[in-house]
């Protein structure tokens, strides 16, 4: 990994960096994902069913594009046990997590009349895209699924791309059927997401889709926000690890490459104030690289978007991390909790070198769908409250109205919309 000096300039040129690997960047691919949007909205399951041996390779019919009941057990006998307890576990803790995120309705009322409130109501349906492609994904299962029932959401679907065979991974199946999906379709991509946007007779229409993917699934659920919600349209993975001199280089190293290994346009940086750190972290990050699965995806990574930056003091570290407003942020200090403290922009936030962050991918319970690309500035981690929507209520006696209603009626003329003010006056003619 290449060590630099963190300065305004560094900086800049790293954030201007990263900023290429948003899915707004790719507009060369937006007009295949409209051309395959528009067929799916126009032909409905033949255009699926076509996208899905086109890219998949399957035959995949009416009468199989569901998963049936066989296919769940199936997949159940296929399962390593010791991954299904591990699956439970970790399903246990995401929910008992999300429980607390839960919101109930809220009423407040006084004595001259005026009743005000919030309800707070479940989608009714919402679809979970699921990845099929490089790597399986049971944990974003749990992640995207266990949020959204904790909420209450009436029915959840989820589509994921089939083998060629038509099957989809037993793991992704089993942990469907344990987070409580009622239903999985064999259907990916661009077309999966057109499918749940807008229905296809086979596919039903949700009201939000959420989920992670490649840049077509990004780039199509872009395009069909507004006839749906969406969660987010998500980048690349990405950690930021913050480290003094106290910390284990072969920790931070092995934590850095947890992200890297994801996909080429992943990135992993390390601002550290101690500079000999910085070198025995880039030399155990050769070390563990050279033995690792995925080493050519890895070396493209860090290639491209991997970064030691040796900071002067603490703070600047602090602010560059809070500039760069990673989606993963590690901890490793002697103080963790009072730099915590500072961080203003961070997805998620792992405190300690015991607190890596597959922790937070698999098992602690915090959501693993995070911002990315700066967006941790203003957005936050999936949820409960992204599957509820919130009604205002408001109810005024005429003895609460009395006392205010000319001062409605001028702001409402102040605005020349005499409709406006002509509503809350009839109410009073008579006086």
């Amino acid at each position: 990994m290449r060590i630099l000096t963190l300065t305004k300039e560094t900086q800049t040129n790293i954030l201007e960096n990263l900023l290429k690997r948003s899915p707004n960047s790719y507009g060369a691919y937006e007009e295949r994902v409209a051309a395959i949007i528009e067929r799916v909205r126009a032909e409905r399951d033949v255009a699926v069913f076509a996208y899905t041996e086109q890219f998949d390779g399957a035959k995949i019919t009416a009468d199989n594009v569901k998963v049936t009941e066989e296919e769940f057990e199936e997949a159940y006998r296929l399962v390593d046990p010791k991954l299904l307890e591990v699956i439970r576990k970790a399903l246990a803790n995401i929910r008992a997590y999300h429980e607390k995120q839960r919101q109930n309705s809220w009423f407040t009322s006084e004595a001259s009349g005026i009743m005000l409130g919030q309800k707070v109501t479940p989608l009714e349906t919402v679809g979970v895209y699921v990845p099929g492609g490089k790597a399986v994904y049971p944990s974003s299962v749990l992640m995207n699924v266990v949020p959204a029932k904790v909420a209450g959401v009436g029915t959840v679907i989820m589509t994921t791309p089939p083998d060629k065979t038509g099957a989809v991974y037993p793991s992704t199946l089993v942990a469907a059927r344990e987070a409580g999906v009622d239903a999985v379709y064999k259907a990916g991509g661009a077309q999966a997401v057109a499918a749940m946007a807008f229905g296809t007779g086979s596919i039903p229409k949700v009201d939000k889709i959420v989920g992670p993917g490649n840049i077509y699934v990004a780039l199509a659920k872009k395009a069909v926000f507004g006839h749906v919600s969406i969660d987010s349209i998500a980048g690349p993975s990405e950690i930021l690890v913050l480290a003094d001199a106290s910390a284990n280089p072969r920790f931070v190293a092995a934590d850095l490459l947890s992200q890297a290994e994801h996909d080429e346009m992943a990135s992993a940086i390390l601002i550290t104030t101690s500079e000999t750190l910085a070198k025995e972290v880039a030399a155990e990050v050769d070390r563990f690289t050279a033995k690792l699965s995925r080493r050519a995806i890895i070396e493209k990574s860090l290639e491209n978007y991997g970064y030691i930056l040796v900071a002067e003091t603490m703070e600047d570290a602090v602010a560059a991390a809070n500039a760069i407003a990673s989606e993963h942020l590690e901890i490793v200090t002697e103080n963790p909790f009072e730099i915590m403290t500072k961080i203003r922009n961070a997805g998620a936030i792992f405190l300690g070198e015991y607190s890596s962050e597959p922790l937070g991918d698999y098992f602690a319970g915090p959501n693993h769908v995070l911002p990315t690309n700066g967006t941790a500035k203003f957005f936050s981690p999936l949820g409960v409250d992204d599957f509820v929507k919130k009604s205002s209520i408001i109810s005024y006696s005429r003895e609460a109205l009395a006392p205010v209603y000319r001062d409605i009626v001028q702001f409402a003329e102040c605005e020349e919309l005499t409709a406006h003010a002509n509503s809350i006056r009839v109410r009073f003619e008579t006086e």
